[in-house]
């Protein structure tokens, strides 16, 4: 007996167990399904966001606008942690408290000046005040991207199983991305911003369901079935077939067949004129590019010719200054001439130095000039003058008329 009781307790323990485990992967499944649910939600009326700007303004009137914003507002509340008071008790708490911390780092946010609008008093109108205000500056993405990186905070905001924690954050930030070609127009005064209400998404924009042709033969023999068996008098070509539309539906078909045509024509048009106007713009980019680049190769030829010009210029400095070092040394020779002669030579040497300065000051120094100096004026060849001077005198006919030896007697 006590075998039997400790299986059977054990037993039970096991299918304890086993139900658990079959709770956890329910709500793991739930989980999942739900994120996915509003990451496609999000994607699709992102889409029809961007067909209605097209043709028309968004602002606070728009349906898909409002679908939108509480699609988002339900994606950033998803498993949000409550805030804990002093009494220990939960209260619970708008995303506007999470982006409020986790978009501080946004450069030139607008956190600041949607916590000291005046209108906006709640938590949960703030964030509403928050989508607007983004989209309308295009940084809906930056937003979230930035306060997506800041896991350590989103950490401290979410619950495990969040979209903000998931594999699905990156999807919503490239979504939001394709928001930034769109021109929104809101008031921030209207009854959008009303915080006492939460938002409600509306799934039957995005509910289609179409029916194969297989199907839809198939209902077709099933109602005749029910019609000839529930009456014997009744023959399936009095029945008929019951998918047969009148005139008014064939009508209201082609009218929305035509209304999609139109609708097709209309942003046919669109992207031919952007795609016109994207080509102007790059005609134009090319044009200017040209312009720059033949600015660019006329600088680098004008500062080629400049740098020529530079190492001309400094080629002359260094000859006028090799030919200053020469005209130095000249004189220092001069001057040491001038010492080793007697005072007689020396004027002589002056007089040859005034003449050597007088040559050196009216004519340029050239090199040619510098030798022939440099000839006349060394020791060595003046030496040698006047030993010849002072040794063969030579017979002149004044002296030769005064000599006392040729005079008659």
């Amino acid at each position: 007996m006590a075998s039997r009781s400790l299986g059977g307790l054990g037993g039970l323990g096991g299918s304890r167990g086993g139900g658990g485990g079959g709770k956890k992967s329910l709500s793991a499944r739930n989980a999942a399904v739900e994120r996915r649910n509003l990451i496609t939600v999000c994607r699709f009326s992102v889409k029809t966001l961007i067909d209605r700007s097209c043709f028309e303004t968004i602002d606070d009137s728009s349906p898909e606008f409002n679908n939108f914003a509480a699609i988002l507002e339900q994606i950033l509340s998803h498993r949000l942690k409550g805030q804990v008071t002093w009494f220990g008790y939960e209260s619970p708490r708008s995303f506007w408290d999470y982006i409020r911390v986790a978009c501080r780092k946004v450069s030139q946010n607008c956190i600041c000046s949607i916590e000291n609008m005046e209108n906006v008093s709640s938590s949960r109108a703030k964030g509403r005040a928050w989508i607007r205000v983004a989209l309308m500056e295009k940084h809906l993405s930056e937003y979230i991207s930035t306060a997506l990186r800041d896991f350590k905070t989103t950490r401290r905001f979410y619950e495990d199983g969040a979209i903000v924690l998931g594999e699905e954050a990156n999807m919503l930030a490239g979504m939001l991305l394709g928001l930034n070609a769109i021109d929104f127009s809101f008031c921030l005064k209207g009854e959008g911003l009303d915080g006492n209400f939460p938002a409600v998404i509306d799934y039957t924009p995005y509910l289609k369901f179409t029916q194969s042709s297989d199907s839809i033969s198939s209902d077709e023999e099933e109602l005749r079935t029910l019609g000839s068996s529930g009456s014997e008098s009744s023959t399936p070509e009095n029945v008929g077939p019951p998918f047969i539309m009148d005139e008014n539906s064939w009508f209201n078909k082609c009218k929305r067949v035509k209304q999609k045509y139109q609708l097709t024509l209309e942003q046919k048009g669109y992207l031919e004129e952007l795609l016109r106007l994207r080509e102007n713009q790059l005609t134009e980019s090319v044009a200017q590019n040209k312009i720059l680049l033949q600015r660019i190769e006329d600088s680098d030829l004008a500062h080629k010719l400049e740098k020529e010009q530079l190492e001309y210029i400094i080629v002359e400095l260094q000859d006028q200054l090799k030919s200053y070092q020469s005209l130095e040394q000249l004189s220092a020779e001069v001057s040491l001439s001038q010492t080793s002669l007697d005072p007689s030579q020396s004027q002589e040497g002056d007089g040859k130095q005034d003449t050597l300065n007088l040559i050196s000051g009216g004519k340029e120094d050239t090199p040619s000039l510098l030798g022939l100096c440099g000839s006349l004026t060394s020791v060595a060849s003046y030496k040698s003058l006047t030993s010849l001077k002072s040794n063969d005198y030579l017979a002149s006919p004044t002296t030769e008329m005064t000599s006392p030896g040729l005079t008659p007697s």
